[in-house]
């Protein structure tokens, strides 16, 4: 730990226990984490170099995905696990698509929490945050309807998320529970880390997370990722690896080891 991460943290933040979103604010680049998130983050790194285009590639995802909805007549989002504001943030390519979009976003994190207020601050279009783990599905629902109408289409953006809920806590009645909210015509972005698009380094991968998080991380395979769509119209083409969702330009040709799709409601 660098010797004055406990005099800058804001206070009543960890700066000794890595943090999933401080590790990834770390991979693409930013600035607000700490010594023991870089240590955590190069732990994954030397696991699999394909964590840092995953991640950028994740990114990308998102934005797309995002645009593809406002597309379609989408103009609010309720976006959980959102970690650490970076670029190009949900509000901001919502509301550059559609100014009037409204978004909610839902972190359990205080060092998420105290960055979105600052960036919410000067923020004038309708956008809130959400201080709750995504298994409290009841206060996020119960939160975003503040802001969000949820008797119109809602794009639920659930990116890099799912894996830190394990199977034993069933991630994909979460996942029900949150659609099952939501009117028909909305859509449902998922991202995950595939252990079955990199066998081997997938594994070493989410050993080493698991080891620097304190906590079990799942990452799962296309089938698996497939299924928390049940129900739903999932879109062509299908659950495919992230740079490859409907790219704006060729897929540059390399291995993300990260898996995402979308569907709609009926």
């Amino acid at each position: 730990m660098a010797a004055d991460d406990e005099t800058i943290a804001p206070r009543g933040i960890d700066v000794h226990t890595p943090h999933i979103a401080r590790i990834y604010d770390y991979w693409l680049g930013g600035k607000d984490n700490f010594a023991v998130d870089r240590a955590a983050a190069e732990q994954v790194i030397a696991a699999t170099p394909t964590i840092k285009p995953g991640v950028t590639a994740n990114r990308a995802f998102l934005s797309r995905a995002v645009r593809f909805m406002v597309g379609e007549g989408v103009t609010q989002f309720l976006d959980i696990g959102t970690g650490i504001p970076t670029a190009d943030n949900t509000h901001l390519i919502a509301q550059a698509a559609s100014p009037e979009s409204r978004v909610v976003y839902v972190d359990n994190d205080p060092i998420v929490l105290t960055h979105a207020r600052a960036l919410l601050s000067g923020v004038t279009a309708p956008t809130s945050f959400i201080d709750a783990d995504l298994r409290d599905t009841g206060r996020i629902l119960e939160g975003a309807a503040e802001l969000l109408d949820f008797t119109r289409p809602i794009g639920l953006l659930l990116i890099a998320i799912l894996h830190c809920v394990p199977d034993e806590e069933e991630p994909g009645a979460l996942v029900r529970t949150l659609t099952d909210a939501l009117a028909p015509g909305s859509f449902l972005a998922v991202t995950h880390p595939g252990i079955d698009q990199l066998p081997d380094q997938m594994a070493a991968a989410e050993k080493a997370l698991t080891d620097a998080m304190g906590y079990r991380v799942t990452f799962r395979t296309r089938e698996g990722v497939g299924g928390f769509f049940a129900g739903l119209d999932l879109l062509e083409p299908g659950v495919v690896a992230v740079q490859e969702w409907r790219p704006e330009s060729p897929p540059a040709p390399i291995k993300t080891g990260m898996w995402g799709g979308v569907a709609r409601k009926p």
